[in-house]
């Protein structure tokens, strides 16, 4: 089955990124709940396993909320709708939450069952209460807090360097360069016409002028689709540059030093200064220094994007850290 998205000039103009700190958290409930592989997040994971337990017993709307999740099915969109502006804060988008009507929340809660297994007693109750939207939203709000919020600049840094990216050839070469790498569920045909595999629907959409909102997530939850007329339509996407190996090949570090090692490493996908600065929690003089450093030796070369430089690796840094010469 596929659906079919269909894309006039218009919408190619009235298209962008967005950062969503709301959509983020709920992937990492797909993670932290074992919905999902943490695959690279691992670790990250394993440290937030217990304060994500100790919430669970905190908070009477989390398990109720993460028993919803379902791989490549319909998925209740108000817990975490498309943010409305390019860097959302998470408090004006869990008021979005909040301010959800309960009938809507309802309906989009049994679409969303629908298929299902029966879920046990105790959570139905919670999903179909009339208290279910704010339940949901101190669930999230705890989330954000406790476990996203401390890792958030890091994140931040990979989505921003994503979305920097990702608009640059969207803008200088087209959709079908912007969507290349997405997921091989997706793709762009020359008529106008993204094209999506899916399990289950079978439809054509219209974007009717309004465009399409691009929203990356660190985490490998896969591609994610909001297509009704209440929101905003969008697709989130898991971020480039999530992946970075922690180490050079081996020999590496001992010609140019780790902490150079770690930057053309990064480099992996594109970055200006201030995001390799939070990326490596370096300072921003010494990180200066090691990209001019890489630069002479013909490692890194640089390109102007808006006010900022976007940093990338040469074919020579690729071969340093690629053993087949391929940027990854």
């Amino acid at each position: 089955m596929i659906i079919r998205i269909e894309v006039t000039p218009q919408d190619i103009m009235a298209s962008r990124f967005a950062i969503s700190p709301l959509i983020v958290t709920k992937h990492a409930l797909w993670i932290l709940s074992g919905r999902r592989e943490a695959g690279e997040w691992r670790s990250w994971a394993g440290r937030m396993r217990e304060p994500y337990e100790r919430l669970l017993l905190a908070y009477p709307g989390l398990r109720p909320m993460v028993a919803l999740f379902r791989e490549r099915h319909y998925n209740a969109d108000f817990p975490a709708p498309p943010p409305t502006g390019v860097n959302t804060p998470v408090e004006a988008e869990l008021a979005v939450v909040r301010a959800t009507p309960v009938a809507r929340a309802h309906a989009e809660i049994a679409r969303n069952l629908e298929g299902m297994p029966r879920l046990p007693g105790p959570v139905r109750d919670v999903l179909f209460s009339p208290d279910v939207v704010r339940l949901f939203a101190e669930a999230l709000g705890a989330i954000w807090e406790e476990i996203v919020s401390p890792a958030w600049p890091r994140f931040h840094a990979i989505l921003e360097r994503d979305v920097v990216q990702r608009a640059g050839r969207l803008a200088t070469y087209g959709w079908a360069a912007a969507l290349d790498d997405l997921t091989p569920r997706v793709r762009w045909r020359p008529d106008g016409v993204i094209e999506v595999l899916s399990r289950d629907t079978d439809e054509t959409c219209r974007l009717d002028g309004r465009g399409l909102l691009f929203v990356p997530t660190v985490f490998p939850t896969g591609i994610g689709f909001y297509l009704e007329t209440d929101w905003p339509y969008a697709i989130s996407y898991p971020a480039r540059g999530t992946g970075i190996p922690p180490e050079a090949p081996d020999g590496l570090a001992g010609l140019i030093g780790r902490t150079r090692s770690r930057l053309l490493l990064e480099l992996a996908t594109p970055a200006t200064t201030t995001q390799l600065v939070t990326l490596l929690e370096l300072s921003l003089g010494t990180v200066g220094g090691h990209v001019s450093a890489l630069r002479r030796a013909g490692l890194v070369t640089g390109s102007r994007t808006g006010r900022g430089v976007l940093y990338h690796r040469t074919a020579l840094g690729d071969s340093l850290v690629s053993p087949s010469g391929l940027r990854p």
